[in-house]
């Protein structure tokens, strides 16, 4: 027996006489599931946001809340947190430590900056390339965490006094007590001819204006530094699917929607996103460059050396490069398994052409078994270069090699909160499509579906970029992608046109320190003001939706027909 039931309304129509028409309604208890699940996500929502609870904590209430409220059973929500996705993002951050447990990261730091040069756009450029980089595979606040002492190491080679660093927004106490406050005549022992006296004073006037001048142009620059860092790691996590976690989230959402799509894997991902990333990094290098001055800055330090400046740097960076020692054969060993990790990552199903999964059952071998092959090769490697007198030597045995990385280090270094995190995002998205509620509140959108997809897709662009300045991205994209999914069925468009640069735009955050967990890292500098955060970020918001606009009308997702994806 069905539990829907229904209601016969007249309708007249011009014409046709007198109709009826039979209106269907969901039972009671449907629509209060919807509400629960709301209920639950609404909650989440705001604690995910004003960190009421760990962040942590708070993803885990799908497993109580669901149950206990009858959204979804417990059977059904558990397995989210453990999902093929999660376990790739789970291996990309294992092998990342393996990559700081040897410090290979920062070698591929300095001699990035090496290579780019000493000039202050070139420095910018090469942060920003560095940082961008190791975005793609580290997380954003590890890379600004790392990026951060290497640029005030940088910084302090680069200015001869660091008191020339201190904040210029009122002026400088050299303008204040000289130029507002002029000696008296006596003790400034000039001369007695009225002449000299005022030549004397003009000099000292246009000294104490360029002095002034050059004070606050390598303050911007100060600014340009480390406004870049924060930057680029956002850009860089884009690039790759494990870069950043809504990324992951978005997967982990279309396989719950659409459970027999592979269209975005690995490869598929890097084709469309990192072409996008570093075309943005150049503008966003070219704007901060321009704004902070670091085309045209001027003389360093007080005698205007600029090439001894430049030595400097270029001293340090040596310096600390020749620190590291010479390239141990752990790091060549782990730099070849992440060479390796990425090809086979690229490779697996590449679309365009076979990849080698085609030697394996067909829908047995994904990323996730790539990813925890490597991390169990990792965990037996030996650390030392093995040689052939182990096996001639009585007492060999006796040596311990250490692995690559040991199971101690996994365990204390490894964010288990982000993985927890995620488990929470594809938990609620499991219970909004079985509750009905992204249903529900598709329905609601209907004025959107008479605008063009284009058009839509600006907007949604727009207010995305607005909600995620002031809330996580990845509280963001887990309440706007089932609506988004829900919202293209109506239209009639391909899901990937919407959720897809939605995803990415989510981590252009650019404008406020709290947006990021790298922009707070910059801001608690000292160094930066709200201000500053404000007037380069807006602007990067808007090149970045322009650029991703382009990038989607010309990498364009619609190519792909709609029924592929069911």
């Amino acid at each position: 027996m069905s539990l829907e039931f229904t209601l016969k309304e007249a309708l007249t129509l011009p014409g046709e006489g007198l109709h009826w028409v039979e209106a269907k309604f969901p039972p009671a208890s449907s629509i209060q599931k919807e509400g629960k699940c709301l209920y639950v996500i609404l909650l989440m929502a705001v604690y995910w946001c004003t960190e009421a609870l760990p962040i942590a904590v708070t993803s885990l209430l799908p497993i109580s809340l669901f149950p206990l409220l009858g959204v979804l059973p417990s059977s059904k929500v558990c397995p989210q947190y453990f999902l093929d996705t999660n376990v790739l993002f789970m291996s990309g951050l294992i092998l990342v430590l393996a990559v700081e447990e040897w410090n290979l990261h920062r070698r591929i730091a300095i001699f990035v900056l090496l290579l780019v040069g000493t000039s202050p756009a070139r420095l910018i450029l090469g942060m920003m390339l560095t940082t961008c980089t190791l975005s793609m595979w580290l997380s954003n606040t590890a890379t600004t965490a790392l990026m951060m002492p290497i640029a005030k190491s940088v910084l302090q080679n680069l200015f001869e006094n660091m008191e020339m660093f201190k904040d210029c927004e009122e002026g400088s106490d050299l303008k204040d007590n000289t130029l507002t406050e002029p000696l008296p005549e006596e003790k400034l022992h000039l001369p007695s001819d009225g002449s000299q006296r005022e030549e004397k004073l003009e000099i000292d006037a246009n000294s104490t204006l360029v002095e002034q001048k050059i004070t606050e142009e390598q303050n911007k620059l100060w600014k340009g530094f480390l406004i870049s860092i924060p930057y680029a790691a956002s850009i860089g996590g884009t690039a790759t699917l494990t870069g950043t976690t809504p990324n992951l989230i978005l997967v982990g959402q279309l396989k719950i929607y659409f459970p027999g799509c592979d269209m975005v894997n690995f490869s598929s991902w890097f084709m469309f996103s990192c072409p996008l990333a570093y075309l943005f990094l150049i503008f966003g290098w070219l704007w901060i460059t321009f704004l902070h001055g670091g085309f045209n800055i001027r003389s360093r330090g007080k005698n205007g050396n600029a090439a001894a400046s430049q030595a400097r740097v270029k001293s340090v960076l040596k310096s600390e490069y020749r620190k590291l020692g010479p390239f141990t054969f752990a790091e060549g060993a782990v730099l070849g398994f992440f060479l390796l990790f990425s090809l086979m990552l690229f490779t697996r199903d590449p679309k365009f052409v076979p990849g080698w999964a085609i030697l394996f059952q067909n829908g047995y071998v994904s990323d996730a078994v790539t990813g925890m092959t490597f991390v169990i090769i990792l965990c037996f490697f030996p650390s030392q270069k093995p040689s052939l007198k182990w096996w001639f030597t009585p007492k060999a045995s006796e040596k311990v090699n250490p692995p690559l990385l040991s199971w101690a280090k996994i365990q204390t270094n490894l964010p288990w909160n982000v993985i927890l995190l995620i488990g929470g995002g594809y938990a609620l998205a499991k219970g909004c499509e079985i509750s009905g509620l992204s249903t529900w509140i598709g329905n609601q959108l209907h004025p959107l579906v008479s605008l063009k997809p284009s058009t839509a897709l600006i907007l949604i662009l727009v207010f995305v970029t607005c909600f995620t300045e002031l809330a996580s991205n990845t509280a963001t994209i887990i309440i706007l992608l089932p609506i988004l999914i829900k919202l293209t069925f109506r239209m009639r468009v391909n899901p990937l046109f919407l959720v897809i640069p939605a995803t990415v735009v989510c981590s252009y955050a650019f404008m406020l320190p709290i947006s990021t967990p790298p922009n707070s890292i910059a801001f608690a500098t000292g160094h930066l003001k709200v201000k500053d955060m404000i007037k380069s970020g807006i602007v990067m918001n808007i090149m970045g939706i322009l650029l991703l606009l382009l990038n989607v009308n010309t990498w364009d997702f619609r190519l792909q027909p709609l029924w592929e994806l069911m």
